[in-house]
């Protein structure tokens, strides 16, 4: 490899390095040609790349992609699996070529960011894959509602069959038609208490008729008297 070809598989690696969701880090020693064409195969479902990688110019492209966490893993012979889609299927596809070849064993990984142990790389492998867990979680969600729906659809098609039969009884006569409703009554007020009743007024006092005029005799004889006296 001259300096231009290193300097692309440098750029090529770094580039793996900063679209992968995680990396899995494996010893390849007593692989065969045939074996990876294989487990490439198997991983390309997962959307992933196994590559075997030479040890310096991927400690360059990890300096690059800024992946320190990557450098500690490359000792010895090492190939790695670049995930970028699902991870468990991808680490259970290597899991599961290891236990029938015992070969391809782990030395850890990065996920997100993160160093990942044996141990955890494992775990993940374990895991149901992605599709398998939207399912359940689909499936967890809309059960609720799916029974909900049933029930209302059941209660709603008893309510509409139990008032079919009742017109059809109306209808045959076998229940009255019933009369229209009574005009509601028209709201009487209140009745007030005698002794809150608001009292009546008084009535005005009527004015003292004016006293008659009385007869008065006049001490003065009349005339006739004077007459009288006269003659006499």
């Amino acid at each position: 490899m001259n300096r231009e070809q290193k300097a692309a598989a440098v750029a090529e690696i770094a580039e793996q390095i900063k679209e992968s969701d995680a990396i899995f880090a494996v010893d390849y020693r007593g692989i065969s040609v045939t074996q990876v064409a294989e487990l490439r195969g198997k991983l390309r479902e997962a959307d992933a790349t196994f590559r075997v990688v030479k040890n310096t110019l991927t400690e360059r492209a990890a300096d690059a992609a800024e992946a320190e966490a990557l450098k500690e893993l490359l000792t010895g012979p090492t190939a790695l699996t670049f995930v970028r889609g699902d991870a468990a299927t991808a680490a259970k596809a290597i899991s599961t070529f290891n236990k029938e070849t015992d070969l391809l064993a782990f030395k850890g990984g990065i996920m997100d960011g993160e160093t990942l142990e044996v141990g955890q790389i494992q775990a993940i492998a374990k895991l149901p894959s992605r599709q398998v867990l939207y399912g359940q979680l689909v499936g967890v969600v809309a059960a609720p509602i799916t029974g909900l729906a049933r029930s209302l659809g059941g209660l709603l098609g008893g309510l509409a069959i139990a008032l079919g039969q009742v017109q059809e009884k109306k209808q045959s006569g076998e229940l009255p038609a019933g009369e229209p409703p009574a005009a509601a009554a028209e709201p009487q007020a209140p009745e007030v208490p005698a002794e809150e009743a608001a009292p009546e007024p008084e009535a005005a006092p009527e004015p003292e008729a004016a006293a008659e005029p009385q007869d008065t005799q006049d001490d003065t004889p009349s005339d006739n008297e004077n007459d009288s006296g006269a003659s006499a």
